[in-house]
């Protein structure tokens, strides 16, 4: 839980304290912790420690404004202090910030109240006040849905697509592993450990990969099986398993990019990726599904991409599942959240299955989205990764790449037909790290990728454009029953009645997500009583998300990715009047399906939530604004950046995944992907670098000199 250990101030004493007076309307009615406001507003400080400094400057401008008489001034009409405000009239001024017709009011309200309640939810005495029972790994299984499934003697023929190498169920029967760590070559004490870096490090290797998650792992170790010396560079640290103790907001704060607060420029979509050994496929919820087959047709059609039409792609997609214990969840593993899309599908006759995900006797612990410490889920840390590390790659974590360099042009390369000497300069533990290679694999996401391609004068073209986000909302249910959607395994089902939504290829999927406090508080509309009321039904709450497959117009960019001359990320999206549609519509679909499991009412995210209570009046849902910071959106799926293409204008790399105009720097990453997929894409990104990984070994065996 949280801590009150001394860390480097990231705002100026100003910004603090009025930081701690703007906290006392955001937290009115929330559980008492005995904490002063100016011991929140420094917990809330510390908090910043990862934020890029342009982002802390944003928010340090975010609560200067609503500090300030000027931001008084926009929401009651009066040139007033804010501090000079009674209680009442506090509220007044924040209900007006949030409601303002003006987009950078709106964006610096909402990034202080998430922030204010985010870290106020932290505090152990708050999270008491939920009813959240804390880590399973602390307790006794509370509910049906969580804990290990018993054994059968003979599993059904239903089950038996998820039954393990020892004929076992590979989902979720029997008790989890002991904890262990994975043997590296060479490693006298038989552990894996990333190289230690004491002294600066120059070396050469035959490919490096920059990023160690769903791509980037997966072309590691197809490389390395190849015979190929590989070198990976991961930017986040590595974990053990019993580094994951279930303490939500340290863990959300070390195993995320910017410390899990990265955002849009304008704050109106969070964006939620893995920065540690592993990549985003260390947090994620797990979930396996294949590219639908119009996606792969319209990659072939539209970008000229070979060789992944669905019967060629049908096989790989078969070896992914394999190689990462892909299993069915049994029926009667689902949580009650899960139920709600499963059975409320069914009741309304929609199109509904159960998922395939990547885990071997889980615990139905609800942890997934802050690391897993039985090794239940398959993530690349115990799949890809061991095995580049078996074949002999060696891996440097907390590894800072800062450019790529261009050694030697194509004419003036040691042999014929192999790539031009590129070097990769990183920094690890302080220290200068090179590494000299005819191959670079870049697979940092669809943010990172992009980035360190500008920042190497690498990009151009079509890199940094077209970002793709799956843009996500959500829809709570409130229910008289538990629904403990802190707990059991996060996401087991899928609502797949929409993805073509009104005949088009275009459309929305429904899901459901863990909800641990911390985040909650954040997503959680409003603030004050309202909000409190809110989370101290936490137990109750029903939580659908609903996932758009943005590009409908498919001629525009909905985001792009940029790097400023003075070195600060801009990262800009913007739903269009397609996409708009098609999130407005799952509003009102996620309503539906709550009303069918028996939900008493429902309720929006929008900054005002929008509350029903009848399913006649879900339609209404349809028609409220989702413009920016008037309801929240997030994106787990970031991707499309340097997206596969022929046209080097429009595209960041060519159908084999190779940089326009580079040789030997290839892509590997879900930036390549060339439009989103309408499906979450962690099968996907293996997919499609285990393709190029091996096209790129197939044109480069020579690169070994062997």
């Amino acid at each position: 839980m949280a801590t009150s250990s001394p860390q480097p101030r990231q705002l100026s004493d100003a910004d603090r304290a009025t930081l701690a007076i703007l906290a006392s309307p955001l937290l009115a009615g929330a559980p008492d912790t005995g904490e002063s406001r100016e011991a929140l507003a420094q917990r809330c400080d510390a908090r910043l420690t990862r934020l890029p400094l342009d982002r802390r400057r944003a928010l340090s401008q975010a609560i200067g404004l609503c500090g300030s008489r000027v931001g008084v001034l926009l929401a009651l009409g009066t040139p007033s202090r804010f501090a000079a405000l009674s209680p009442a009239q506090q509220a007044a001024c924040v209900q007006g910030w949030i409601d303002s017709p003006i987009p950078l009011v709106r964006a610096a309200i909402q990034t202080i109240r998430k922030l204010v309640l985010s870290v106020h939810y932290a505090h152990p005495e708050a999270v008491q006040g939920t009813g959240f029972a804390g880590p399973l790994h602390t307790r006794s299984p509370g509910v049906a849905w969580e804990g290990p499934l018993p054994e059968r003697a003979t599993d059904p023929a239903s089950d038996a697509e998820s039954a393990g190498d020892d004929g076992r169920q590979a989902v979720a029967r029997g008790s989890s592993r002991p904890l262990r760590v994975l043997p590296d070559v060479g490693a006298p004490d038989g552990v894996i450990v990333p190289t230690a870096v004491t002294a600066p490090v120059a070396r050469r290797a035959d490919a490096v990969v920059i990023g160690s998650g769903a791509g980037g792992a997966v072309a590691a170790a197809r490389l390395a099986e190849a015979g190929l010396e590989v070198v990976i560079l991961e930017s986040g640290a590595w974990f053990a398993p019993a580094e994951f103790t279930g303490d939500e907001p340290a863990l959300m704060d070390r195993l995320y990019a910017d410390g899990a607060l990265r955002t849009t420029d304008d704050g109106s979509v969070a964006l939620i990726q893995g920065d540690a050994v592993g990549g985003s496929t260390l947090v994620n919820w797990m979930i396996m599904l294949r590219t639908p087959p119009w996606v792969l047709e319209q990659w072939a059609m539209e970008s000229g991409v070979e060789g992944m039409l669905p019967a060629e792609m049908a096989p790989v997609f078969d070896r992914i599942e394999r190689e990462v214990h892909a299993g069915i969840v049994p029926e009667e593993a689902h949580s009650a959240n899960n139920r709600i899309v499963l059975d409320g599908a069914r009741a309304l006759g929609w199109r509904v299955q159960g998922a395939r995900i990547n885990a071997r006797h889980c615990l139905r612990c609800g942890e997934c989205g802050i690391g897993c410490r039985h090794e239940a889920k398959q993530s690349t840390t115990l799949t890809f990764l061991p095995r580049a590390l078996a074949a002999g790659a060696r891996l440097y974590s907390s590894a800072r790449v800062e450019r790529i360099e261009r050694r030697e042009r194509d004419q003036g390369s040691a042999r014929q037909g192999t790539p031009p000497l590129k070097r990769v300069h990183a920094t690890v533990n302080g220290q200068a790290v090179t590494i000299d290679a005819p191959l670079v694999v870049v697979a940092g996401g669809a943010i990172g990728t992009p980035v360190l391609l500008q920042r190497s004068g690498l990009g151009g073209g079509g890199v940094g454009s077209w970002l793709r986000l799956h843009p996500t909302t959500g829809v709570m249910g409130f229910y008289e029953r538990e629904i403990v959607s802190s707990t059991g395994i996060p996401l087991t089902t899928m609502c797949n009645e929409f993805i073509r939504w009104q005949d088009t290829d275009y459309g929305f999927w429904i899901e459901t997500p863990p909800m641990l406090p911390s985040f909650t508080a954040a997503a959680m509309p409003g603030f004050g009583a309202a909000h409190a009321r809110q989370m101290a039904r936490f137990n109750q709450l029903g939580v659908l998300v609903g996932l758009t497959r943005d590009g409908a117009e498919r001629d525009r960019s909905s985001g792009r990715v940029r790097v400023s001359r003075n070195g600060a990320v801009s990262i800009r999206y913007r739903l269009t009047v397609e996409d708009e549609r098609r999130v407005q519509a799952s509003l009102a679909a996620m309503a539906r399906l709550h009303f069918a499991n028996g939900a008493r009412a429902v309720e929006t995210m929008h900054g005002t939530p929008r509350t029903i209570r009848r399913p006649e009046e879900a339609d209404q849902l349809a028609t409220l604004s989702v413009a920016p910071n008037r309801m929240a959106l997030f994106s787990a799926h970031v991707n499309g950046t340097c997206r596969l293409g022929t046209d080097p204008d429009r595209s960041g790399a060519t159908p084999d995944g190779e940089r326009h105009g580079v040789r030997g720097l290839y892509i590997s990453d879900g930036s390549v992907l060339p439009t989103a997929l309408g499906v979450n894409p962690q099968e996907t990104i293996m997919a499609v670098s285990t393709v190029l990984s091996e096209r790129m070994v197939s044109r480069h065996r020579g690169v070994t000199g062997a």
